[in-house]
């Protein structure tokens, strides 16, 4: 392990020197590579496949797994829009002269070595190199093992292009250990590793959280809620409501709580019901909401659960204050919406509730790197220092102060 980061760190060094220009040209040729190698990226997925299916993992994993020539070139298109981004190393953030006549700059620069820990889904292996080469960090990937084969190709060929440009394919690595033990001791690499990024269920974030002496960004659990305000317009919030669970039911932006005005709950839960029915919603309700249409029985444990599943907890709340107090409790800080047409009441909810992401007539799916202009992400931070929200290159930079003198010295 200990050599295997070395390597990271001395390749650190040269990903670091690199020019805007250099890191664009190869990040378009690592585009390239994954669209002329779809064949082979389908081929090695397949076998990923095989093992979620005999594993019996749910379809919302299977989903998330999935690679063919549409999602290839996705990702290509990913790191196409990554590359023309603003470059983010060396922007004088700030600068000042003081009294003594030093000019103070505040310049961002590269993080360094960040090691990325993720499940599921193999497109995150190509998002997040090449977030991390265009921001000039090395990237320490770690994968889960139901997308062992998709991840090691995707990094081999992301690689390959590396070492045709005389770089070391070290720049982006797959961490060589995978099990548990091998993560309990990169989260302890804190000689060679400067940041760990996890992503994934609430046992892996807690796990990293609690073992490392490496610093951590937490992308905790999304356990998103859409309230629907007495002054929603109806159609609106239904189309909101409806894209929120049912676009992808198994990404962490999905609404998993769906909270309506007890004054206009008699008005559109019927039709709340009738949506989601064609969709094959599992609906779940408080006592209120089970007054007023016939669903199954949502007890305290279901508003804290994030399904990751096309389930839905209902609860009828005494207006935005019993909104804002509900997610105050259940919420995991992710992405909370409002639907309203009152002005106030909007900048209520957005000034009160504590998340990454706050919206106002608008799905909670949008909470992504790509939606945001970013191109893509390393992930959704929940966290309030450093990072928080979808971090994109400008959140994988930190800064030095640059002090330029002329002779002098303090008394």
């Amino acid at each position: 392990m200990e050599q295997f980061l070395q390597k990271a760190k001395d390749a650190a060094g040269v990903c670091g020197s690199l020019k805007a220009g250099e890191k664009k040209r190869i990040l378009l040729l690592m585009a390239n590579a994954l669209e002329e190698n779809s064949a082979q990226i389908i081929s090695e997925n397949k076998k990923d496949l095989s093992y979620a299916k005999k594993h019996n993992l749910s379809n919302a994993m299977i989903d998330r797994l999935i690679l063919d020539k549409n999602r290839i070139k996705a990702m290509a298109d990913s790191i196409r829009e990554i590359s023309s981004l603003k470059e983010p190393v060396g922007r004088v953030l700030e600068g000042w002269r003081v009294d003594n006549g030093l000019n103070i700059q505040k310049v961002s620069i590269p993080i360094g070595v960040i090691a990325i820990i993720y499940e599921s889904r193999p497109n995150v292996t190509s998002d997040t190199a090449a977030l991390c080469f265009k921001s000039s960090n090395v990237s320490v990937l770690k994968g889960g093992k139901e997308a062992q084969y998709s991840n090691k190709i995707i990094a081999k060929l992301l690689q390959s292009v590396l070492v045709e440009n005389s770089l070391p394919k070290e720049i982006i690595s797959l961490l060589p250990d995978s099990s548990r033990e091998g993560v309990s001791k990169l989260i302890k690499m804190d000689r060679y590793v400067d940041l760990i990024i996890p992503r994934g269920g609430e046992g892996l974030i807690r796990f990293v959280s609690e073992n490392a002496t490496v610093p951590v960004v937490k992308h905790d659990k999304g356990l998103c809620h859409v309230y629907i305000d007495e002054d929603a317009d109806i159609d609106k919030a239904l189309n909101i409501v409806i894209n929120s669970k049912c676009r992808r039911v198994g990404i962490c932006n999905a609404m998993e709580t769906l909270l309506v005005d007890e004054n206009i709950a008699p008005l559109i839960l019927v039709e709340i019901k009738k949506a989601f029915l064609k969709h094959e919603t599992e609906l779940r309700g408080c006592e209120k909401t089970r007054s007023i249409i016939e669903i199954k029985e949502a007890f305290e444990e279901d508003f804290y659960t994030e399904y990751l599943d096309n389930i839905l907890s209902i609860k009828i709340v005494s207006g935005v204050d019993g909104a804002i107090e509900h997610i105050k409790k259940y919420g995991s800080g992710h992405s909370e919406s409002i639907i309203t047409e009152n002005y106030t009441i909007g900048e209520k909810f957005l000034d009160r509730v504590d998340a990454a992401c706050v919206y106002i007539n608008a799905s909670t799916q949008f909470t992504d790197g790509g939606e945001f202009g970013f191109g893509a992400e390393v992930g959704i931070s929940t966290n309030k220092l450093h990072a928080r929200g979808p971090m994109g290159i400008n959140d994988l930079t930190t800064y030095k102060y640059k002090i330029y003198g002329n002779g002098q010295i303090r008394n």
